[in-house]
C-alpha cells in the first residue's frame, strides 16, 4: 500500500487544501498534486473510476469534463464522497455524486458545452483506494461543437497550463494505444512545461483495441519514444461493458488476465494495469511531496511572517471597547499629522520614485508654474505698446503734446499691476488643489473607518478653503498696496533721464551693441538654467531620423551634446531672436513636442527653419518652457498681436515723435514692472507658505483632534467598514490556518522509501510530428532506433530513513531547473455571421 513511512503525507496535503482553501485564493499556494491530461475519449475518466472502483463520473459524447475536478482519494474504513462546495454532506450513493458533478458544472458553464477554470473538489473515502490527489482536466479538442466558442481549443489549453506549469504538479499524460503516440497532444503539452521529463508519467490506454498484428510492446518497455519515468499500460472497460453495467472489479480482473495472457505483454504483467499505476502514482506523489516540503514550509513561514504584525494588532482589537476606540482614534490622527508633514516637508523613508507628490509638486508651482504665468504677461509686447500709444494720445486730447506725459506711465503701470491678480489667484488655487490632494492621500489610510475618514476630510478641507480665502484676500491686498503708490524713487527704477539714455543705446549700431555684450557673454554663458534629454523630432529619415541628445540651456545659448558626459558638442544655438511655440501631439506619438524658431525667418539649425524638440512627459515639457522663459525665449505672439505690431510700425513711420514717447514710457514701464515682478515672485510663495501650508499643517497636528471630539460622536466615528471587518476576519483566519499548516508539517516523519529519479532520455521526438507512423497503429512503419531507456522502477516496500539534509539536497537539485515560459497562443478570430 504505497509508502508506509509517509502514508499520511497525501492526506496532509488534502488537509492543507481544505484549511488554506477556507481563506480564499490569496495565499497562492501550489500544493503537490497529479494532473491528468489527455485528449477527448482517451480514457482519463475510466482510469480514475478504476482507481475508485465505482462509476461516479459523467459520461457522454463531446466535452464531458467541462470544469477541473480535484479528486482527493483517502483510504478509510467507510466509503462515501464529500464535496467542498457542500461541506458536511456525505454522499454514499455514487450515482448521486455523478448527478452533483453534473449540476455543479451546469451551474457555472450552462448547457452550451462551454468550460470554466473554477475547479470542483471531491473527496472520496474508501477502503479500496490508495491516498492520491488527482486533477481531472477537460479533454483536449480541436474543433468547436454546436454553440461552443471558436477558441475552445485555446481555452482548454490555458486551463491545462494553469495546472501543469506549476513545479509542484506531476503530469499524467494519457494517450490511447490506437493513435499515433508521436502526435500525442498530452505529451506535447507536458514537454512544453517539463522539458527534462522530471514530472511526466505516460499512460497508454485501449491496448485491447489495437489492430490485429500490432502491439505497443516497445513503447511499454520504454525503448521507443522514451520518457524519463516510462509508460504504464492499462485496459479500461469498453463502451459495451459500461452500457452492460460491467462491474469494475470484474474489469480489473479482465485487465489482469489480458496482460498475463497477451504474448507481447505477459513479461511486463507485474508492471502493467490499474493497481500498479495506482501504487506508482501513490509512491511518486508521496516522494514529490516529501521533496517539496522544505520549499513549501519556507513559503508558509514567509506568508505567516508577513501577516504576523497585522494579525497581532487585530487579535487585540475589540470593536466594542470604548477605551480601545479612543486610543485608536488618537493614534490615527497622530499618524495623519506625521504623514502630512512628511509629504509636505519631504522625508527620506518610503520615497516615491515614480511621480512627484506633496511638497515637491508645490515647489514646482512656486518656481516653475508661477514664473511661467508671469512671463506670459511680460511677453505681450505688441499689446503693451498699443496701450501706451492710446494712453499718450488720449491724455493729449486735441492738443499736440510736446513732452512725454507721466500720467500715461502711471496709468499703464497700474493696469499692468492689476493684471497680476489673475495669475496670483490661479497660483493660490493650484497650491490649494495640491494641498487637498495631499490630504486625500493621507486620509485614504483611514478607509477602515469610513465615519472618521469622512469627518476628517470635511474638517481639513474646510480649513484649507478658509485659509485659501484668507490668503487670497492678503494677496489682493498686496496688489492694492502696489497700486496705491507708484514709487518712482525706487533704487532700481531707471527714471525718465535714464530711459532716454537706454533708448539712445537701443538705437545705436549693431557693432556697438555687439561690443557692449561681449564683456558679459563669457560669464553669462556659464549660468546654466536647465539640462536634460530631448529628441529632435523633425529630422527626416533620409538624414538619420529623430535622435535624442543631451541639451544644456544657458542664459545665452542652447547647446546639445551626444550624451550627458558633455564631451562631444553637436551644436550651439544662440538665443537671440528665438521664439517658442506649441506643436500638436501626433496621433500615434507618446512624446510632448514644442518648437523653437527665429523671428527673422532665418534657419535655426542647418537648413531647418524651426527645431521641434520632444520630451517624454507633460512635466518635462512644462519645465523646459519655464526655463526657456527665464532665458528670454518667449512664446509666439498670436495673429492679432502681429497685426497690432504692423499697425504700430506704420505709426512709427508716420509719427516719429509719438514713437519716441512710446519707447520712453515702454522703458519706464519695463523697469518698474521688473521691480514688481521680482517682488511678487518673492512674496507669493512666502505668503502662501505662511497663510496656507503652515496653517493647515499646524491645524492638523493641534486642532483636528479637538474638533473631532467636539462632534460628540467619537464612538460612531470608529465603527469599522464592512470591508475592513471582512479583511480583519480574513487575516485572522489566514493566520490561524497558516500556523495550523506549519504545525502539521512539523509533525511529519521523514522516514520513507524512495526511488531515485531515472536518468534523462532522448525525448526530442515529442517536438516533431512523425509522418512514418500509420494513424491507427503505434508500431506500424519504420521507426528510428533511439536506444534503450531505463525501465520503470518497481515499487519498493522497504522503508529507509532520509535525513533532513538529504531532503534539502534533493530539493535544491529540483530548484536548479530552468523555469519554462509557455507563450499563450492567440485564438482564431470568431467568424461573423452573415
Amino acid at each position: 500500500m504505497g509508502n508506509r513511512g509517509m502514508e499520511d503525507l497525501i492526506p496532509l496535503v488534502n488537509q492543507l487544501q481544505g484549511a488554506l482553501g477556507s481563506v480564499g485564493q490569496s495565499c497562492h499556494l501550489h500544493l503537490p498534486q497529479i494532473a491528468v491530461v489527455g485528449g477527448q475519449s482517451a480514457g482519463k475518466s475510466s482510469v480514475l473510476e478504476n482507481f475508485v472502483g465505482r462509476d461516479f463520473l459523467p459520461r457522454g459524447s463531446g466535452i464531458v469534463t467541462r470544469r477541473p475536478l480535484i479528486l482527493q482519494l483517502l483510504n478509510s474504513d467507510t466509503e462515501y464522497g464529500e464535496f467542498f462546495h457542500c461541506k458536511g454532506k456525505k454522499f454514499t450513493d455514487f450515482d448521486e455524486i455523478c448527478k452533483e458533478i453534473e449540476a455543479e458544472t451546469l451551474r457555472l458553464t450552462g448547457s452550451n458545452k462551454s468550460i470554466s477554470p473554477v475547479p470542483i473538489t471531491l473527496q472520496i473515502h474508501s477502503p479500496h483506494v490508495l491516498n492520491l490527489t488527482l486533477v481531472d482536466l477537460p479533454g483536449i479538442t480541436k474543433v468547436p461543437v454546436g454553440d461552443q466558442p471558436a477558441d475552445i481549443e485555446y481555452q482548454i489549453r490555458d486551463i491545462i497550463m494553469q495546472y501543469i506549469c506549476k513545479e509542484n504538479c506531476l503530469i499524467l499524460a494519457v494517450t490511447p494505444a490506437n493513435s499515433d503516440l508521436a502526435n500525442s497532444d498530452a505529451l506535447k503539452l507536458a514537454k512544453d512545461v517539463d522539458p527534462q521529463g522530471q514530472r511526466t508519467i505516460g499512460v497508454i490506454t485501449k491496448l485491447d483495441l489495437m489492430d490485429q498484428g500490432t502491439n505497443a510492446r516497445e513503447i511499454l518497455e520504454n525503448r521507443l519514444l522514451p520518457l524519463r519515468r516510462g509508460y504504464i499500460g492499462v485496459v479500461n472497460r469498453s463502451q459495451k461493458d459500461i452500457d452492460g453495467k460491467k462491474d469494475i472489479k470484474a474489469a480489473l480482473e479482465s485487465e489482469r488476465k489480458f496482460f498475463l495472457s497477451h504474448p507481447a505483454y505477459k513479461h511486463l504483467a507485474e508492471k502493467m494495469g490499474t493497481p500498479y499505476l495506482q501504487r506508482i502514482l501513490n509512491q511518486q506523489l508521496t516522494n514529490h511531496i516529501r521533496d517539496t516540503l522544505p520549499s513549501f514550509r519556507s513559503h508558509l513561514q514567509s506568508l505567516l511572517l508577513s501577516l504576523h504584525k497585522e494579525a497581532e494588532e487585530y487579535k487585540h482589537f475589540s470593536p466594542d471597547d470604548p477605551a480601545r476606540r479612543t486610543k485608536t482614534l488618537l493614534q490615527l490622527v497622530q499618524r495623519l499629522a506625521v504623514d502630512f508633514e512628511k509629504l509636505i516637508e519631504g522625508s527620506g523613508d518610503r520615497v516615491d520614485t515614480v511621480t512627484l507628490s506633496g511638497g515637491a509638486r508645490i515647489n514646482k508651482i512656486f518656481h516653475e508654474r508661477f514664473p511661467s504665468e508671469l512671463a506670459k504677461i511680460e511677453s505681450d509686447e505688441g499689446k503693451l505698446r498699443q496701450e501706451i500709444n492710446y494712453a499718450i494720445r488720449n491724455i493729449h486730447g486735441v492738443r499736440t503734446g510736446l513732452f512725454t506725459p507721466d500720467m500715461a506711465f502711471e496709468a499703464i503701470v497700474k493696469k499692468q499691476i492689476s493684471s497680476l491678480k489673475e495669475p496670483c489667484i490661479k497660483f493660490i488655487d493650484m497650491v490649494s488643489q495640491e494641498l487637498c490632494s495631499t490630504v486625500y492621500q493621507c486620509i485614504s489610510k483611514l478607509s477602515s473607518f469610513p465615519g472618521l475618514r469622512d469627518e476628517t476630510e470635511r474638517i481639513v478641507v474646510t480649513e484649507i478653503r478658509e485659509q485659501e480665502s484668507k490668503c487670497r484676500d492678503q494677496v489682493l491686498m498686496l496688489i492694492d498696496i502696489q497700486l496705491a503708490y507708484i514709487n518712482t524713487k525706487h533704487e532700481d527704477f531707471i527714471g525718465f533721464t535714464n530711459s532716454q539714455h537706454v533708448q539712445k543705446q537701443n538705437n545705436g549700431t549693431s557693432s556697438a551693441q555687439s561690443s557692449r555684450n561681449q564683456g558679459v557673454a563669457s560669464f553669462s554663458r556659464l549660468i546654466v538654467i536647465h539640462k536634460g534629454w530631448l529628441t529632435i523630432s523633425n529630422i527626416g529619415i533620409m538624414k538619420g531620423g529623430a535622435k535624442e541628445f543631451w541639451f544644456i540651456l544657458s542664459t545665452e545659448s542652447l547647446s546639445w551634446f551626444r550624451d550627458e558626459e558633455e564631451k562631444e558638442k553637436k551644436y550651439m544655438l544662440p538665443l537671440d531672436n528665438l521664439k517658442l511655440r506649441d506643436v500638436e501631439k501626433g496621433f500615434m506619438s507618446s512624446k510632448f513636442v514644442f518648437a523653437i524658431f527665429n523671428t527673422e525667418s532665418r534657419n535655426v539649425y542647418k537648413d531647418y527653419r524651426c527645431l521641434e524638440l520632444a520630451c517624454n512627459s507633460q512635466e518635462e515639457l512644462d519645465s523646459w518652457k519655464a526655463s526657456l522663459l527665464r532665458a528670454g525665449v518667449y512664446p509666439e505672439k498670436c495673429q492679432s498681436e502681429k497685426e497690432d505690431g504692423f499697425r504700430n510700425g506704420l505709426e512709427k513711420f508716420t509719427n516719429p515723435q509719438l514713437e519716441r514717447q512710446v519707447e520712453t514710457i515702454r522703458n519706464l514701464v519695463d523697469s518698474y514692472m521688473s521691480i514688481i515682478y521680482k517682488t511678487m515672485r518673492d512674496l507669493m510663495p512666502k505668503t502662501v507658505m505662511h497663510l496656507m501650508i503652515n496653517s493647515v499643517k499646524e491645524f492638523i497636528s493641534s486642532e483636528l483632534l479637538a474638533q473631532l471630539y467636539a462632534l460628540g460622536e467619537c464612538t460612531s466615528l470608529m465603527d469599522e467598514s464592512p470591508e475592513q471587518r471582512q479583511h480583519r476576519e480574513e487575516v485572522l483566519r489566514k493566520h490561524v490556518a497558516l500556523k495550523e499548516a506549519l504545525a502539521v508539517i512539523g509533525e511529519v516523519s521523514s522516514s520513507t522509501c524512495t526511488t531515485p529519479l531515472p536518468p534523462p532520455v532522448d525525448s526530442s521526438w515529442i517536438k516533431h510530428h512523425s509522418s512514418s507512423h500509420p494513424k491507427n497503429s503505434v508500431t506500424g512503419g519504420k521507426l528510428l532506433n533511439r536506444g534503450h531507456a531505463p525501465p520503470v522502477p518497481r515499487v519498493s516496500h522497504v522503508g529507509t530513513s532520509v535525513s533532513p539534509d538529504g531532503f534539502q539536497q534533493q530539493f535544491a537539485g529540483q530548484h536548479n531547473r530552468t523555469p519554462t515560459c509557455v507563450p499563450r497562443r492567440h485564438p482564431p478570430a470568431i467568424p461573423s455571421g452573415k
